[in-house]
């Protein structure tokens, strides 16, 4: 009895000691606890912080942006009125300026640019000659000085002819394109010109007082040349529809063998035959309105040749007038 008493307070003591170290774990607990909500509401509140830092970031770079592209369209447009002023003091002073966007692409060559510029030289010529008629229109001239003038001037359209056909076989599409003329006349352009059956239609009431024998003749001059007009127009709608057709055959079976490589050339050189074509129609073009002006001239007589000539140019100049003034419109 006396032996165990002392290895059962040892015992008692050691199971008392854990409890001990047991109430005291239990108490830090809630510590450990506190401190890792802490931590986490940090993290939180931390990343919180990037992505309002990050927002406004992007805001800020936004801001710059849209201001950039602000100032780089108020740049252009600055740009274009410029161009559009400079354009329009160039058509004052008889320069030719292509408005085209694509002018450097559409000239193959020099034969398109050196066309503008002997262009631009005839119609200062021309300007030269009809201010010459006009004055010995209304100084009352006789018969003879005018036609001098008048001679003078349709051999100056026929130079303005043979320059076309120099330039069709240069550069036919920038002939058939009026890239050469203003935006209102190539409203009605037709076949790289004018139409010789409007012209007539815009002289008819100009020329009064016109003889019976006269009225025949230019009716039967408009309506020749309205034919000629028409037969001109169903050819060109035939080329185009065969050429269209020539390109579209065997597209569908296109690929990389031999014979196909060859369809294909074929077809491009078939096609290329075609366009050669359009020189043709521009020349045939051309010799109808040469034809028109010449026949309308034996027709009248001087002064009234005289007339129609200033009809003519009055009517053409109003259109390269209204292109200035529509380039120069305000734009809101």
């Amino acid at each position: 009895m006396a032996d165990a008493s002392p290895r059962t307070d040892i015992s008692t003591d050691a199971d008392t000691d854990d409890k001990n170290q047991q109430f005291d774990r239990s108490l830090s607990l809630p510590g450990v606890v506190s401190d890792s909500s802490d931590r986490s509401k940090d993290k939180t509140d931390q990343k919180s912080l990037r992505r309002l830092a990050q927002n406004r970031e992007a805001a800020r770079k936004s801001r710059l942006r849209k201001k950039a592209y602000v100032q780089q369209l108020e740049s252009s447009r600055l740009k274009l009125t410029q161009l559009e002023q400079e354009l329009q003091r160039a058509r004052q002073q008889g320069v030719f300026i292509s408005s085209s966007g694509d002018q450097a692409h559409s000239m193959s060559g020099n034969g398109a640019m050196q066309f503008d510029a002997e262009y631009a030289r005839w119609l200062e010529e021309q300007n030269r000659q009809i201010n010459e008629l006009r004055a010995a229109v209304n100084s009352h001239a006789s018969d003879t000085e005018l036609r001098m003038i008048i001679d003078g001037i349709l051999a100056h359209y026929d130079d303005i002819f043979r320059l076309k056909g120099i330039a069709a076989k240069a550069d036919v599409f920038h002939l058939l394109s009026g890239m050469w003329k203003t935006p209102a006349e190539r409203c009605f352009l037709w076949l790289g010109g004018f139409r010789s059956s409007e012209v007539l239609k815009l002289l008819a009431n100009q020329l009064e007082p016109l003889t019976e024998q006269q009225v025949a003749g230019i009716t039967n001059l408009q309506q020749s040349s309205q034919e000629a007009e028409d037969a001109l127009s169903q050819g060109m709608d035939a080329l185009q529809q065969s050429l269209a057709e020539t390109l579209s055959t065997g597209s569908q079976n296109s690929s990389g063998s031999s014979g196909n490589v060859a369809n294909y050339m074929g077809q491009m050189a078939m096609a290329m035959g075609k366009l050669g074509t359009l020189e043709g129609f521009i020349r045939q073009a051309d010799n109808l309105r040469q034809q028109t002006l010449q026949q309308m001239h034996r027709i009248l007589t001087t002064r009234q040749s005289a007339r129609a000539l200033l009809a003519i140019h009055d009517y053409f100049s109003r259109l390269r007038a209204l292109s200035s003034l529509w380039l120069a419109r305000p734009r809101d």
